[in-house]
């Protein structure tokens, strides 16, 4: 499981096992465990360190002044987290990264990524390329949130949401990576709201869905 999540991660894409497990000590790499519930980063402090999810998931969380909490992404195994903020060490966390479950996670030296080693390790160019592109493609991610939470009314934003992930699975039946609780905070609206929006799209011919899987019976 472990060896498949470095595998499929982005930031070691095209290098083969072996490739990897001699780069590891290069790039400072140390793993640890953590339970359902637990803190992996701490919002208002920097980090050096990014994260690679190995087993389990883990949640990107922000909290307002008045304890509202808004979901931003969900990591799965082999996905990194806090790979922007460990590029910029000095600069403190804006969110926080929670374990949704019992994960483990490798966290790497950024410094020592962005540092080409001693030994010019002949992969280690092609990790710098790989980060450059994981940051590209979270910055998108958040780009799509922000057209998702845009529209005024719940309807429009799961509308938006659920089209986007039809697409993206090329079929109108898909799964979505969050329950209803993480739909409506990635959403920015509530539980309860949100629930009786989907009910209604449901009476209207819009969708059909349990739990997270969905239908959409119209246009995306």
């Amino acid at each position: 499981m472990k060896d498949a999540a470095l595998l499929a991660s982005p930031l070691f894409r095209g290098a083969t096992s072996e490739e990897i497990a001699a780069m590891l000590p290069c790039l400072g790499a140390s793993p640890r465990r953590f339970a359902r519930g637990e803190r992996i980063l701490r919002a208002g402090e920097p980090t050096r360190y990014m994260g690679l999810v190995l087993t389990g998931s883990v949640l990107i969380e922000h909290t307002d002044m008045q304890g509202a909490v808004t979901l931003l992404g969900r990591a799965e195994p082999g996905d990194l987290f806090a790979e922007a903020y460990a590029c910029a060490s000095d600069e403190p966390l804006l969110v926080d990264v929670v374990a949704s479950e019992a994960c483990e996670v490798l966290f790497l030296d950024a410094r020592r990524i962005l540092t080409q080693c001693t030994s010019t390790c002949e992969h280690h160019s092609r990790i710098i390329r790989n980060l450059v592109g994981t940051l590209a493609q979270k910055n998108l991610a958040l780009s799509r949130r922000s057209l998702h939470t845009g529209p005024r009314t719940i309807r429009a934003r799961l509308l938006s949401y659920l089209g986007e992930q039809a697409r993206r699975a090329g079929s109108r039946s898909f799964t979505i990576p969050f329950d209803r609780q993480q739909l409506a905070d990635y959403l920015n609206v509530e539980r309860s709201a949100l629930s009786n929006e989907l009910s209604k799209m449901q009476r209207d011919g819009l969708l059909t869905c349990r739990r997270s899987s969905f239908c959409l019976l119209c246009e995306f």
